[in-house]
């Protein structure tokens, strides 16, 4: 059954491309079964029901429910619903899906985080307004015990407010003092601490001055900083997840008997159907059939496989049922190696240091020292407690870096939501800092350079060779067939006695005579020249159709700009060297390299960071995944695979390579406007300090400069816009 034989169960265009369905995995309680499924093609509304109504359509479901973010599906259903028919109906609809382990996905759900700032940032604004309408009528002259009780109303509002919405400033501060360091989150604590200390000791005093609006003034602008620093990386998860989702968690043994692949030992043998995925690594002992290993090494068509192939895990079976005898399963498979290597470079590109970071080492020991220095001074030179602590906590205040905090997120938010709009989405908190900083750009082929697929660029045959050819080709799902069956527009001939054979192709009976569709050496025609597939029709010499994967959308034009700014290119795929070859030529790449597996991706990268270089790697597979990670900065397009949009630190949403240049600029110019906020708050400070030291400035007028100072910031910040 292919695609082109139901044209109308396709909602869209993207839809429509589909090859061969992902699908599940998880079983619930007894009696019943939890699958999630994964759809990495679908985009819109109308792909969303009409994966729900192919899934209710297969007996047993219960329920199914699509989430268009996570491009996931989750369905209930009766134990007795198998994976494989879940599969089935979801092919038979045209919509691309790999099967997912959801035990390995749990890591991966949700943005607890986010919601919590949110949540915190709200009580805080709350809480910060109420106390500033007391503040109002204590300024408009309230005295005595009209003002003593508004205090009191104020800190019955505040204490508890700060207890709750500063905790995470409190907390990261108390992870640095254990750490026997310094971070920004330290000073912030003090301020805050110290201007609600401060009040409570002035209410209970019966002091004029309260100052906790100040401290929730600092509590709310801060807390704003964060929740924007955090909104950049709800879209990163963690990669080596999705790939260990990838893993098929069950095989079928010989024998017929379904197992997990955890139990499986080397030397058992295990039953591969076509259109299924490799479980394991192995050796193939019986069985001829073609496999699509694009996932893992980037190569654009099929591999034939016979007794003594190796496969490995996570590739595709496509034509013929194969036995396959154990070498590795579970952690010791090519796959969970690929996804340990991408957990490693994950951890190394959270080392990276921001700038925000790079300047509170200097900053936050200089606070700290002019606090202290500010309660010294003025106790040795009035011997008031109270007045040389109020003039200690303006300094704090004055000088906590709220400013400092909103300089590098309020301009990745700008930036953001620039390069948002341009068709490129910002995922990791300080990608556009790295990316900034790239002097190398290494390209992957197949599916980022070029569109992925083969398209028919030209054949050889009159009308009735066409005719039987479509006829032929629309019972394979062989990427060559179903691209020459869309490529035609013949009618199909009356082929009749159908059939597929194992990593040949396809052969029928039109006429009387035998007719054939596939491989040149099963054809007996010429090799090589290109891609090509071949139709022989009895005893007349076998004509061929020829393929072409087309070039993205401003590929020559991205490549030839990037070039010409001076950086310098690369181009690595798993593909033959011929087409690699033709491609690097057709975009003028100098440096490229052919037949290059994942783990040689990611050292070459490694080898180039090592020379003092900062990469920019732009890939969509499987294979690409740990070279994405080992990267400086890495971008993918909308079309990759989930794993490799999740490493990714940007991922184009539309089809084009033309926003990458953009982004370069975008990173370049918030580079400098992070730089220009450091200017603003250092100015700000070189002013506000000397008037806190001096004692001309309150607790509360420091609250106020503080907030002018975030402001002006914020401002040259949406200047990116």
């Amino acid at each position: 059954m292919t695609l082109a034989e139901h044209p109308s169960l396709q909602a869209c265009p993207a839809c429509a491309t589909a090859p061969a369905a992902e699908a599940l995995a998880g079983r619930g309680g007894a009696g019943e079964a939890r699958l999630d499924l994964s759809l990495p093609t679908i985009h819109c509304a109308a792909c969303i029901s009409g994966v729900e109504r192919a899934l209710l359509a297969v007996p047993g479901v219960a329920d199914a429910r699509v989430n268009l973010t996570q491009k996931r599906a989750r369905i209930r259903a009766d134990d007795s619903v198998t994976p494989e028919a879940l599969v089935e109906a979801l092919t038979a609809a045209g919509y691309e899906a790999h099967e997912l382990d959801p035990g390995a996905l749990a890591a991966t759900t949700g943005d607890a985080a986010s919601r919590d700032l949110l949540m915190r940032l709200g009580v805080a604004g709350f809480a910060m307004m109420n106390v500033m309408l007391l503040s109002v009528a204590v300024w408009s002259g309230a005295s005595d015990a009209t003002r003593d009780l508004f205090h009191w109303i104020s800190a019955a509002i505040a204490i508890p407010t700060i207890a709750f919405s500063a905790q995470p400033f409190f907390r990261n501060a108390l992870r640095a003092l254990g750490a026997a360091r310094l971070n920004m989150d330290v000073p912030i604590s003090l301020a805050i601490l110290l201007a609600a200390g401060m009040s409570i000791f002035e209410t209970a005093e019966g002091g004029s001055h309260a100052y906790f609006d100040a401290a929730l003034s600092l509590t709310f602008f801060l807390l704003g900083g964060r929740y924007l620093d955090q909104r950049t990386r709800t879209a990163a998860r963690s990669a080596a997840a999705e790939l260990s989702a990838l893993e098929v968690p069950r095989a079928t043994r010989i024998t017929g008997e379904t197992v997990p692949v955890a139990a499986l030992l080397p030397g058992d043998l295990l039953l591969v159907r076509p259109g299924a995925r490799v479980p394991v690594d192995g050796t193939v002992t019986e069985g001829t059939s073609e496999v699509d290993r694009a996932l893992l090494t980037g190569e654009s068509l099929p591999d034939r496989a016979g007794p003594g192939a190796e496969l490995h895990a996570g590739e595709i079976n496509l034509t013929g049922p194969l036995t396959l005898k154990v070498t590795y399963a579970g952690k010791d498979t090519t796959l969970a190696r690929l996804a340990d290597l991408v957990a490693m470079a994950e951890t190394a590109k959270s080392r990276y240091a921001s700038l925000a970071d790079r300047a509170a080492r200097i900053y936050a020991p200089a606070v700290h020292l002019l606090a202290f220095a500010a309660f010294a001074g003025w106790m040795w030179a009035t011997g008031d407690v109270r007045l040389a602590l109020n003039i200690a906590v303006a300094t704090l205040i004055i000088t906590c870096p709220c400013a400092l905090g909103l300089a590098v997120p309020a301009v990745s938010t700008a930036a953001s939501g620039r390069l948002f709009r341009q068709g490129l989405l910002i995922k990791h908190a300080t990608a556009l800092e790295r990316l900034a900083e790239v002097d190398t750009i290494v390209f992957d082929k197949t599916g980022t350079l070029t569109e992925g697929h083969p398209v028919l660029s030209g054949h050889d045959a009159d009308d009735e060779a066409a005719a039987v050819a479509r006829a032929l080709a629309a019972a394979s799902s062989h990427p060559l067939a179903m691209a020459l069956h869309a490529g035609l527009w013949a009618a199909p001939a009356a082929v009749s006695d159908i059939r597929e054979v194992p990593g040949h192709g396809i052969e029928g009976t039109w006429q009387g005579r035998t007719v054939r569709l596939g491989r040149a050496d099963w054809l007996g025609a010429p090799m090589g020249g290109g891609t090509a597939t071949w139709l022989a029709m009895g005893d007349a010499a076998p004509v061929a159709f020829h393929f072409v994967d087309t070039l993205r959308e401003g590929a020559s034009e991205t490549v030839a700009a990037l070039r010409d700014r001076g950086y310098a290119i690369h181009l690595l795929s798993g593909d033959t060297e011929d087409a690699v070859a033709s491609l690097a030529a057709a975009t003028g790449i100098e440096h490229w390299q052919a037949a290059i597996r994942p783990d040689e991706k990611a050292t070459f990268i490694e080898g180039l960071t090592a020379n003092g270089h900062r990469v920019l790697m732009v890939g969509d597979g499987l294979n690409d995944t740990a070279a994405l990670a080992s990267a400086h900065v890495s971008i993918s397009p909308a079309s990759a695979l989930d794993a490799a949009r999740t490493v990714s630190d940007m991922v184009l949403l539309g089809r084009a390579l033309t926003p990458i240049t953009d982004a370069i600029a975008t990173a370049k110019n918030a580079r400098r406007r992070i730089l220009e906020n450091f200017g603003i708050a250092a100015t700000y400070n070189a002013i506000s300090i000397p008037l806190a030291l001096a004692g001309l400035a309150t607790p509360l007028a420091a609250a106020l400069a503080m907030s002018t100072s975030s402001i002006l910031v914020t401002l040259n910040a949406l200047r990116l816009r």
